[in-house]
């Protein structure tokens, strides 16, 4: 059980997700107006689904003021398809989309492979080519310094790393960290291995090496 908050403009839609969750007795809560929501009930939530398009406030102007003192995934729900559109919203700092339309089984098993993730047991620390994992807070540290990634940029860094030298396309990627595979998630890794890349480029560590035609591989 897990507790989930959801925002949408459309009540219609907030009434069947609340439905679909609870299946899984998972405790939903719906919001229309994100701008009603206080930044202290956010760590109240395992997980935010969030609508883009919005009168007011949009999901991307949400993701992008809050994302910063939210500590658990957020996944778009978006009619948007464009790539350009998906990229943006992933380099905000959300961890996923679900196109609309969606089928009942596809939201079910996306929510739960994310909350199964966050809730798998971890040991206490790693640390693999100079790059440390708190495996319990799931941070990384380069030199001491924690670097603010996102839930699923640590988690893609924590499966590659804890896979050193194996090669994994994207598809295998998506689905060894979250378990729901699928072909039009690849762009997602895509974009989340860039901003791994950028963050920890600052470090001058450049960890995650391309393997042309095949996929990414940690060194």
């Amino acid at each position: 059980m897990a507790k989930i908050l959801v925002i949408d403009d459309e009540p219609d839609i907030l009434a069947l997700i609340k439905n679909i969750l609870h299946k899984d007795n998972h405790l939903v809560t719906t919001v229309e107006n994100p701008e009603k929501i206080l930044t202290s009930e956010f760590s109240n939530f395992d997980m935010i689904l969030l609508d883009i398009m919005m009168p007011g406030m949009d999901g991307f102007t949400f993701c992008k003021e809050n994302r910063g003192i939210v500590d658990c995934p957020i996944i778009f729900l978006t009619a948007k398809t464009m790539e350009a559109d998906i990229m943006y919203g992933l380099g905000l700092g959300a961890d996923d989309y679900i196109t609309k339309p969606f089928g009942m089984g596809e939201l079910r098993a996306r929510v739960n492979a994310y909350l199964r993730r966050e809730n798998r047991e971890k040991h206490s620390s790693l640390c693999i080519s100079g790059v440390k994992f708190n495996l319990s807070g799931k941070e990384i540290l380069v030199d001491d310094k924690k670097i603010p990634f996102t839930k699923s940029e640590y988690n893609i860094c924590e499966f590659l790393a804890r896979n050193q030298g194996q090669v994994f396309s994207k598809d295998k990627i998506y689905e060894g960290v979250y378990g729901y595979g699928g072909e039009s998630d690849s762009s997602a890794i895509t974009e989340h291995v860039k901003n791994i890349r950028a963050k920890l480029a600052v470090f001058n560590m450049l960890p995650i090496e391309t393997v042309w035609g095949i996929g990414y591989k940690w060194k």
